[in-house]
C-alpha cells in the first residue's frame, strides 16, 4: 500500500518499503524471487515473491532455524547477517551470505524460495563480506566478494580451489567497493558493484571482461547509477542486482532511501528496495531514473496478497513479517500458552538490553499507525519503536499506570505518565510528517497515547522522530514497531498496523 495517490500510469517505488536492503534477485521461468539483509533480527533474510516485479508478496525468511543462524547476544545492533546473493543453478536455489558475528560467509540450499532451507555450509576460505555466486559454462563456481576479490569454490562442500585474487576496485579512489555481483551478458562477463560508501555517496558501476576471473574493463559512462549532489526524493542508491524479464527488457533492483524534514535530511525506515529500468547501449548497461513513481510495465501486474493489518495471534506460528532481536525462543515468545493471544516473558529489563523480548515488524510507510492491546497483570511491557538498544520510543504499561520513555544515546527520559484502570488497555502511536521548521525541521513526530473505550485517541507525548533515524543513530537498519516484555509476562490480544495519508 502505498502513502498517497500514485499518477494515471505509474506504480509507486519503491517496490519494497521500509528496511529492506541490499536486493538481490532472480527469475525463475515467470516468477521473480528477491532476498534482502536482516542484520541483528531473527528470523533472517526475508523472502519475497513476485510475478511482476512491481508486487512483491513475503513468503518466508530463509534463515528461519538456530542451527542456521546464531547471533550471540553480543551481537551489536547492525551486526549480524550482511547483504545476501540469491542464485538458481542446476535446478535448486542457492543463498550465500555473510553472518559478520558468526564465522562469516556460508551457503544455503533450498528447492523451494518459501523453504525449508538447509543449514550453513560454510566457507571459512572465504574471507570478506557481500559475497556472490555464479557458475561458468563448464560448471565452475566463482565467489566474489567485497574488494573486490574472487576464488573458485565448491559450493557444496565449501572448499576453496585456488587462491583468492583481488579482480577489480571501482573508480580509483573511491571507497568501500563492496556488492559485487558477476554475470555472463552476451559475450562478456560483467563485474558490478556498489562504491562510495552506503551513504549520500552511494554509487553502482560496472566493468567487463572475456572471463570470469578478468581483466575486466571500467565502463567509460562509471558510475551508471548515482544520486549523489542530485537534488531527489530519493538517495543514497546503490548495492544493485539485474534481472531479466520474459520480455527481454532488464531491470534493476537496488537500495535507496526517502530523507525527510531539513538538512541533512533524516531517513527513518531505513534503505528500501527500489526498481529501475535499463537499456543497453553499445554493450553497457544505461540505467533510467530511480523515481517515486514508474511507468507502468508492458505486462500485466499481478498484485501481491495485502499483509493482514491486525494480528489477532489466532495461528500456531507468527507471521513471517514478524522479527525479534537476535533470538526468539518459544519459552519467552509464543502464541501457544494463551489461546489468541500474543504472550511475553522478559529476559532482559528494557529495550537498552541485548537480551530484550520485542516482537515487531519494519515500519514500511512515511506515516502509520499501530495499535496493540496489552494484559500487563503479571508483568510490564508495551509498545516500541526500535531502531537501537541506545535509539528507541516506547510506551510502557504496569501496575495502573502508562508510561512514554525516549531513550536517545545515553540518555533516557520519562516523556509523560497517565494513571489506567488496572486491566487490558490499548497502547497505540501515530508517526505524521513534522511540521515545517526550515532547515531545522524533523522528519516526522511520534505520538503516543493510548485508546479510550470509545475508540478515540489520546495523545500523552509527541517525540520528535529525527532520533530514531540512521543519521542520528548510525548502523545500517531503519525502524521496527512491536511489542516488547521487560518484566515479568504480558500478554498482547491484538496488533494493528495501518498507512496514513501523507498530506
Amino acid at each position: 500500500m502505498s502513502d498517497q495517490h500514485q499518477p494515471s500510469g505509474t506504480v509507486p517505488n519503491p517496490v519494497v518499503p521500509g528496511f529492506h536492503p541490499d536486493p538481490s534477485v532472480c527469475r525463475v521461468g515467470d516468477d521473480y524471487y528477491l532476498v534482502c539483509s536482516s542484520f541483528e533480527y531473527f528470523p533472517g533474510i526475508p523472502v519475497f515473491h513476485s510475478r511482476d516485479l512491481v508486487n512483491w508478496a513475503r513468503i518466508g525468511n530463509a534463515l528461519d532455524r538456530p542451527s542456521q543462524l546464531r547471533l550471540p547476544i553480543d551481537t551489536p545492533s547492525s551486526g549480524g547477517i550482511y547483504a545476501p546473493t540469491l542464485r538458481h543453478h542446476d535446478g535448486r536455489f542457492w543463498l550465500i551470505v555473510t553472518n559478520v558475528d558468526d564465522g562469516g560467509n556460508m551457503l544455503f540450499t533450498a528447492t523451494d524460495p518459501a523453504g525449508p532451507w538447509s543449514d550453513p555450509v560454510r566457507l571459512p576460505g572465504v574471507p570478506g563480506i557481500d559475497p556472490d555466486l555464479t557458475w561458468d559454462e563448464d560448471g565452475t563456481c566463482w565467489c566474489t566478494v567485497a574488494g573486490v576479490s574472487q576464488v573458485r569454490i565448491d559450493p557444496t562442500t565449501g572448499e576453496t580451489l585456488g587462491e583468492q585474487r583481488r579482480i577489480w576496485s571501482g573508480a580509483p579512489g573511491a571507497k568501500a567497493p563492496e556488492a559485487p555481483h558477476l554475470y555472463r551478458i552476451g559475450e562478456y562477463w560483467y563485474l558490478m558493484i556498489a562504491e562510495g560508501g552506503t551513504e549520500r555517496g552511494h554509487a553502482v558501476s560496472i566493468a567487463r571482461g572475456d572471463s570470469p576471473s578478468g581483466p575486466f574493463a571500467p565502463c567509460p559512462d562509471n558510475p551508471v547509477l548515482t544520486h549523489r549532489g542530485i537534488d531527489s526524493p530519493i538517495q543514497n542508491t546503490g548495492h544493485a542486482d539485474l534481472v531479466q524479464a520474459p520480455d527481454g527488457s532488464w531491470w534493476m533492483v537496488l537500495l535507496a532511501v526517502r530523507p525527510r524534514g531539513g538538512t541533512p535530511g533524516w531517513s527513518v525506515l531505513g534503505r528500501e528496495t527500489f526498481l529501475a529500468p535499463v537499456e543497453w547501449v553499445d554493450g553497457w548497461p544505461v540505467v533510467g531514473r530511480v523515481t517515486p513513481e514508474l511507468p507502468t510495465p508492458v505486462w500485466p501486474l499481478h498484485p501481491a496478497p495485502a499483509v493482514p493489518a491486525r494480528d489477532d495471534f489466532d495461528q500456531a506460528d507468527l507471521h513471517p513479517q514478524w522479527i525479534s532481536v537476535r533470538r526468539r525462543p518459544e519459552h519467552l515468545c509464543t502464541t501457544k500458552e494463551r489461546s489468541g493471544w500474543l504472550t511475553l516473558r522478559a529476559a532482559g529489563a528494557s529495550l537498552d538490553e541485548n537480551d530484550a523480548v520485542f516482537v515487531g515488524r519494519r515500519q514500511q510507510h512515511l506515516a502509520c499507525r499501530a495499535r496493540t492491546l496489552i494484559d500487563p497483570a503479571a508483568g510490564r511491557g508495551g509498545l516500541a519503536v526500535r531502531l537501537d538498544e541506545e535509539h528507541h520510543y516506547e510506551i510502557e504499561a504496569a501496575d495502573g499506570e502508562v508510561r512514554v520513555f525516549a531513550q536517545i544515546g545515553a540518555l533516557r527520559s520519562e516523556v509523560a505518565a497517565r494513571p489506567v484502570p488496572v486491566g487490558t488497555v490499548v497502547l497505540g502511536v501515530e508517526i505524521t510528517p513534522a511540521p515545517p521548521r526550515g532547515a531545522r525541521s524533523g522528519p516526522d513526530v511520534l505520538s503516543f497515547g493510548i485508546e479510550e473505550p470509545d475508540g478515540t485517541f489520546t495523545a500523552l507525548a509527541a517525540v520528535d522522530g529525527r532520533y530514531l533515524s540512521t543519521e542520528v543513530a548510525g548502523g545500517f537498519t531503519g525502524r521496527v514497531i512491536g511489542m516488547y516484555a521487560a518484566a515479568g509476562t504480558v500478554h498482547f490480544d491484538r496488533f494493528d498496523y495501518e498507512p496514513l495519508r501523507l498530506p
